[in-house]
């Protein structure tokens, strides 16, 4: 799962220094996060650092005495290291992280591979003498080499006084195979005593391949964290070119400087914010509005990075650069957005944080009480107990608890067209009791489409003028035009020829038909202008339409206008059913949108909406999120473009259209395979089945920790002498596995909200 944790600590004594972002490698859980930033705080001459663990970087406050040598030595001494002195350092990052998950695969594979011959002669000949070698022989490839990495991160961990899950993991396996190797090697050691000399591999073999699947299963979502971010980033080309003494030269990005001239050609990304200084064009905004028609931009308009030029050409004069750009602004807030939240994976390390130091306690107490009272038995009682809490105190059920119920969860989901990322949205979807909403391809079809078209009274031959009309809007560069051409393409409706075509800045276009007849498209001012003749009800109907926040066409030839159509971004069928779903369950609905609050108005009294706003930005959209969640909210956002990454990514529970922008659904915790709004009850219903699935197994993986230690232990031995044998320790805790797995899978028979 996603892990997402900022760690802070409290600066040293403010001194004027270099602050600087570094990609961190070797991080594998938040406890090395937190080992990373306490090293290098107390690195003589840094002031203050601050470890992303999200994005796996850590930011340095660091005087100019140190070098990042320095920095990178005192990481490497402790087996992390940060990348410095390469031209992309996030991907080198980003190959390390490839490389890591696909190491994790292999030792996981390997290591259940191994375990398997393992298990069956552990459990079913485990009186054949000869199967203990080869266990042995097996066993030392998959805690040792496979499983490496649980004994080295318990090491470290140690170092610094702390427990965590591998310290567990470690232990119980490295003393169930110790004392496994001695019975192998010296079973008269037992038998002398009256007692079998029983092995432990398959117990210790179990746990690493089970706890390696979740690990595996953690770094394959987690490994998704970054790809927004990177997907963001690509939305700013690499070079661009600028106009210097009135000529184009071609830079990278980075040298560009403000006041520079750059030259944007048809269909290019703009790579900086600026102003138009010459030409014009159509630009798509949709990555800042949210807004799927282009906006026309001519001499001193405004354009953003990362917006997407149309068919026109300009240049335009940079006046915002590098970081300062609102796309590095989104990016910005987006990765703070993320870094601020913990995911529900680290209730497992939090619990074992504590659960390891009791556990330790109680087998080293165990130990030290039936030497003292075991009388002549004193050494292998105390042996036997003490291994035996370990062994049935294997943390493998709690480290399976939240990954199986999540791998049934997102199966279920799947099969609702429900895609589900983490267990933090899990956690909180249930909790939702408020829903914001984005109108531009979450309430509405998320494109323009001809919605009406009313012609005059007593107009003959109907059919040659649609044809008229579509050649004239096949050559328009209007966005608007395309829904046009697309509307009559379904009517099978083959456009004419047209001798003639002109385009008139702000109004509309002016053709020419074959036989020498004019012929205008566009708005009413076009219309005035050429003095058309407008009927009385063509112009109350074109009002009424307009009331509906719908942009009106006219087209007319010379003389009189022959038809008005109406333009809208239409609303989905479901979504009113689906607004009233959740109004029914007590959950407010808001609608935000970059449109205007006229249309904005129009389309929230349609669906049900009484809480809207229009005309809002980006950062707008998130700070009526955190304003929500101030008034004690659980707020669940639910949008489709990149416009709504900062808000999504600042809401309890985000909620993507799965027809809308792959920033969005990487942003998002959820997302709605068909943007039906109507999944959304269901998705809150799969959030409170799941999360129960998952509280129920963390009661399973505890309950025979609960029960089995005290036992283990030998608090029943005065009453009736018996005592738990260490194999009856490691069947209870595969036993516990088993219980979670099981629980989970009772997940697929439920049924979600119709």
């Amino acid at each position: 799962m996603e892990t997402v944790k900022i760690f802070e600590t409290k600066s040293k004594e403010s001194k004027q220094g270099i602050k600087k972002s570094f990609p961190v490698t070797g991080m594998t859980c938040a406890a090395c996060a937190s080992s990373v930033e306490s090293i290098l705080f107390h690195t003589d001459g840094v002031n203050k650092a601050t470890v992303n663990f999200a994005s796996n970087s850590v930011l340095i406050d660091y005087d100019e005495s140190i070098s990042e040598k320095k920095l990178q030595r005192v990481l490497r001494e402790v087996g992390y290291d940060i990348i410095i002195d390469v031209e992309d350092p996030v991907e080198v990052q980003q190959e390390f992280q490839r490389k890591h998950y696909q190491d994790i695969k292999n030792r996981t594979i390997w290591s259940a591979i191994l375990t398997l011959p393992i298990f069956i002669l552990g459990m079913f000949f485990m009186e054949w003498e000869s199967g203990k070698w080869i266990s042995l022989v097996l066993t030392v490839p998959v805690l040792f080499w496979f499983g490496r990495n649980f004994f080295i991160n318990a090491f470290k961990q140690a170092k610094y006084g702390k427990a965590n899950m591998d310290t567990l993991v470690a232990l119980s396996t490295g003393i169930a195979f110790l004392f496994s190797v001695f019975n192998t090697l010296f079973p008269q050691f037992w038998l002398s005593r009256g007692m079998e000399p029983h092995v432990y591999y398959e117990a210790a073999t179990v746990i690493i391949t089970f706890i390696s699947l979740g690990k595996l299963l953690e770094e394959k979502a987690k490994s998704n964290t970054s790809s927004a971010i990177k997907k963001l980033m690509g939305l700013q080309p690499k070079t661009l070119k600028v106009i210097e003494n009135g000529e184009e030269k071609e830079i990278p990005i980075s040298e560009v400087q403000v006041g520079q001239t750059i030259l944007v050609r048809p269909g290019e990304k703009i790579p900086v914010d600026g102003e138009v200084s010459k030409g014009n064009s159509y630009v798509d905004e949709s990555m800042i509005s949210g807004e799927p028609v282009p906006v026309q931009k001519s001499k001193d308009g405004k354009v953003f990075a990362g917006t997407v030029n149309q068919k026109g050409s300009f240049q335009l004069t940079a006046e915002k650069v590098g970081g300062e750009t609102l796309l590095s602004q989104i990016i910005k807030m987006v990765q703070e957005a993320q870094g601020s939240k913990a995911p529900v994976q680290k209730l497992v390390d939090k619990i074992a944080g504590i659960f390891v130091p009791i556990v330790l306690g109680i087998s080293i107490i165990t130990f030290i009480i039936w030497m003292f009272v075991g009388g002549d038995n004193a050494f292998s009682h105390a042996l036997l107990t003490s291994v035996a809490v370990l062994v049935i105190a294997c943390p493998c059920a709690l480290g399976l608890a939240t990954p199986t119920a999540i791998m049934v969860g997102i199966g279920k989901g799947a099969e609702n067209n429900i895609l589900i990322k983490d267990a933090e949205s899990l956690e909180l979807g249930h909790k939702v009791n408020t829903v914001v909403l984005d109108k531009t391809g979450t309430i509405t079809e998320g494109k323009p489409l001809v919605t009406d078209i009313i012609w005059t009274e007593k107009l003959n031959d109907k059919k040659k003028y649609k044809q008229i009309l579509s050649a004239i809007e096949a050559q328009s560069e209007h966005p608007l035009a395309e829904a046009v051409v697309n509307h009559f393409k379904e009517q099978n409706v083959q456009p004419t020829e047209i001798t003639s075509f002109e385009s008139i800045t702000g109004m509309g276009v002016e053709a020419e038909s074959e036989n020498g007849t004019k012929y205008f498209v566009g708005n009413h001012k076009l219309m005035v202008k050429n003095d058309i003749q407008i009927d009385a009800a063509l112009i109350k109907a074109s009002e009424n339409l307009e009331e509906q926040a719908k942009t009106v066409i006219f087209f007319s030839n010379s003389e009189q206008v022959l038809a008005i159509l109406a333009i809208a971004d239409k609303i989905k069928e479901t979504s009113k059913k689906a607004i009233t779903t959740l109004q029914n369950k007590g959950i407010e609905v808001y609608m935000l949108t970059g449109d205007n609050n006229k249309t904005a108005s129009a389309v929230a009294q349609q669906v049900g909406i009484t809480h809207y706003q229009g005309e809002v930005m980006p950062s707008d959209k998130a700070a009526f999120v955190e304003k929500l969640q101030a008034d004690g909210k659980i707020v669940a956002m639910v949008g489709d473009g990149i416009n709504d990454s900062h808000a999504l990514a600042e809401a309890n529970v985000s909620i993507a259209m799965g027809r809308g922008s792959d920033i969005a659904m990487d942003v998002a915790k959820m997302t709605l395979i068909t943007s039906d709004l109507l999944s959304i009850p269901k998705a809150l219903e799969l959030s409170k089945r799941t999360v129960l699935g998952i509280r129920q197994n963390l009661f399973w993986a505890f309950i025979y920790n609960i029960i089995g230690i005290p036992i283990a232990a030998g608090v029943l031995y005065p009453i009736n002498g018996f005592l738990l044998d260490p194999m009856i320790a490691g069947m209870a805790m595969a036993f516990s596995s088993v219980s979670v797995v099981a629980n989970s899978l009772r997940l697929k028979n439920i049924q979600l909200i119709k």
